[in-house]
């Protein structure tokens, strides 16, 4: 079997290259979730029009307050003057250049609103640029600069933002909280659905009327819940704006169908869908420096949210469309020009790694930019791709290097000496044969202080999707460092649905959720225990959230006498059931082979409440009330089946957390709780 290292030798460059060093002769200690949440995290890097500078936000979490806030830095592409550009209490962010690279816009809520801000680089102080009456989610400029496109909730059938503002107040102001839906969706991610939806709007830097080019659309840009300002963009005259929406109607719960769309900056006529040939998803629209094509990605099964992105290139304003990608098996995401419009560099899970490649627009001929690590935030400065990266050993960085992949160069190291003063595992990639003899990768990260001569127990991490992977990242919800510096070996497989390792790995367990990956995880335990004999094969533990948290369920009653102990994050106990609580219906309609009604059998075959008369491991549940992906009673459910049958169990919940937990505090609580879990059951 293959293995491959890579921890000490990305962690020794990065402290080789770093600036202050003065952590390295202090005391260490082993990585924690107190380390995690001091990360400093870097996001949103903008490259300045003249290629001399980045702008990127810094979020720092603040504990005593119990939220993370956020400002803009400034740093030259050489890596030189890294300073700090806003200081205002309240968060800054989503920063955009204007065309001559002296100013930045930005959002900020220090006007007790979300609104457009701008500041010289040079220093002085920020100047607000709106003052709508909502909230402003996202922005971009315009390439001259005149004209800001902003995204904004309102109701399709007001007339702009004011009209909004006025039926919001006028609902507040009454004694009935009853609300009446006729379709689908009633709530979203953690959110109950009123009515509104986010449009974009166009408004010049000099003031004026906000101009709703979505005027009447019954659909959302940006897209909900986690859409930007990647899903909307401005043709190179800035005279149109072209934008990522899903306008399915009544079907908008089990469809996957988003077009792009172009409408003029003036209102004066309806958006015009570019993509109406296509039923699937097409999203990330960007322009070439020339302005003479657009890029964008788009998927080809309609209904299937994990299906391959392709890179297609469309003559602007001509629209004769090319698929530039159909023969490379990867999935790409943002997308980024070159600036002789040669080139098109993308990121992609790949092979447990979130990889930066090159595309040439004339033949679609794909090169490996950067392999290992989490890549993300790509763009141009001249002749050289600017890029952050993190992985399983240190936060997201700034990174410089040239498109044929030699003479990288650090930006910034901001983070060096946490992670300095930090012991980590060394992690170590593998590969096996899984089910039918095909390659699985997996991870192993050693204990922090690992001592060969010692016996160790084992975290069996199972991640979600399950179209998703554990590989090369640093994580600030599911670190296997959290788990390291407890004194645990942290064990990961990409089973077979994982991405990244091509399309026929990913859609190979449609219909069978418990089928292919349960034959990989335990192949890839095994495996693992093999390779690593200092592992304590006897003290093994298994976790997992989502998908990962209906593995654990699955385990529990199909691989009952394999662990000491489960933990369930947000997993589903009944999959049948599941069906009518959850929100995004083309998720379950996909992977089960249609509607409970037409296939009841793709929802009983692998339904874990189906044999929960196998039980016998004990379990800790977590669960969030706000989940409206895996609702509550689920986990509910879960644990009432636990006690009912006698076995060992504990509840987590959290009222005011989804699916995710993101608050600080409770992140301690999680890691706290899930730690003391494993301690109680897995250490000798």
């Amino acid at each position: 079997m293959r293995t491959k290292r890579f921890g000490t030798i990305i962690l020794g460059a990065i402290l080789m290259t770093s600036g202050p060093m003065q952590a390295l002769a202090g005391e260490t200690h082993p990585f924690s979730v107190h380390d995690m949440l001091a990360m400093d995290r870097v996001g949103d890097p903008q490259v300045s029009p003249d290629g001399a500078n980045i702008v990127f936000v810094l979020r720092k979490t603040d504990m005593e307050a119990n939220r993370g806030r956020s400002d803009l830095y400034l740093v030259g592409t050489d890596g030189r003057g890294l300073r700090r550009l806003t200081s205002h209490p309240d968060s800054d962010g989503n920063p955009r250049w204007s065309p001559d690279s002296r100013t930045i816009f930005f959002l900020s809520s220090r006007s007790d609103s979300s609104q457009v801000w701008r500041i010289n680089i040079d220093g002085g102080e920020a100047e607000q640029v709106t003052s709508l009456p909502l909230d402003i989610s996202a922005m971009n400029l315009s390439p001259t600069g005149k004209h800001l496109a902003v995204g904004v909730d309102v109701f399709p059938d007001a007339d702009g933002i004011a009209s909004t503002k006025k039926r919001l107040d006028e609902v507040s102001s009454r004694t009935t909280t009853g609300r009446v839906y006729d379709k689908l969706f009633i709530r979203h991610w953690d959110t109950w659905k009123d009515g509104r939806r986010a449009h974009v709007f166009v408004v010049a830097t000099d003031g004026g009327e906000p101009v709703d080019v979505m005027q009447g659309m019954d659909a959302d840009c940006p897209t909900k819940p986690f859409g930007g300002a990647e899903d909307f963009t401005f043709s190179s005259d800035g005279q149109s704006v072209v934008f990522s929406a899903r306008d399915a109607g009544v079907k908008e719960a089990w469809s996957t169908n988003f077009d792009l769309y172009v409408a003029p900056i003036d209102g004066k006529s309806k958006p015009r869908c570019l993509t109406k040939d296509n039923p699937a998803w097409d999203a990330g629209p960007v322009f070439s420096p020339d302005g003479k094509t657009l890029a964008y990605v788009a998927m080809a099964k309609a209904g299937y949210e994990a299906d391959r992105f392709r890179v297609v290139l469309m003559s602007w304003p001509g629209g004769q469309k090319r698929t530039l990608t159909e023969d490379w098996d990867r999935s790409p995401g943002s997308l980024a020009w070159s600036n002789d419009g040669k080139s098109i560099f993308a990121t992609a899970s790949n092979l447990g790694q979130r990889s930066l490649f090159s595309i040439e627009t004339a033949n679609g001929k794909v090169r490996t930019v950067v392999h290992d690590g989490n890549v993300g935030g790509v763009g141009v400065a001249g002749d050289r791709i600017v890029f952050g990266l993190d992985h399983l050993q240190s936060p997201v960085e700034l990174y410089s290097i040239k498109p044929d992949g030699s003479d990288r160069k650090t930006i910034t190291n901001i983070n060096a000496e946490r992670v300095a003063a930090t012991r980590m595992g060394e992690a170590e990639q593998f590969t096996f044969a899984g089910w039918n003899d095909e390659k699985v990768h997996g991870y192993v990260v050693k204990p922090a202080d690992f001592d060969s001569n010692k016996k160790y127990p084992v975290a069996f991490l199972i991640h979600g999707g399950p179209q998703g992977s554990f590989g090369n990242h640093f994580h600030y919800r599911w670190n296997p460092q959290a788990y390291t510096g407890a004194g645990y070996a942290a064990v990961m497989v990409d089973f077979h649905g994982s991405t990244g390792y091509g399309q026929a790995f990913c859609d190979s367990i449609r219909g069978d959720w418990g089928g292919k990956p349960l034959e990989d995880l335990q192949k890839g335990l095994a495996e693992a225990l093999r390779l690593n004999p200092w592992m304590d094969g006897d003290m093994v533990s298994a976790l997992g959230a989502s998908y990962g948290g209906y593995m654990i369920n699955w385990i529990s009653g199909n691989w009952s006498d394999r662990f000491r102990c489960l933990i369930n994050h947000d997993g589903n106990l009944d999959e049948q059931l599941a069906y009518y609580d959850t929100e995004e219906l083309w998720f379950p309609e996909w992977d089960h082979q249609g509607t409970p009604w037409d296939n009841p059998e793709g929802y009983q075959k692998h339904n874990p409440i189906n044999h929960v008369k196998n039980w016998k491991t004990p379990m800790l549940v977590v669960h969030g009330a706000l989940d409206y992906r895996v609702v509550e009673t689920q986990g509910m459910s879960t644990f009432t089946a636990l006690q009912r049958r006698g076995i060992p169990s504990k509840l987590l919940y959290f009222p005011d957390e989804n699916h995710w937990v993101l608050q600080p505090a409770n992140s301690v609580l999680w890691h706290d709780t899930v730690i003391s879990w494993l301690d109680e059951w897995t250490k000798k």
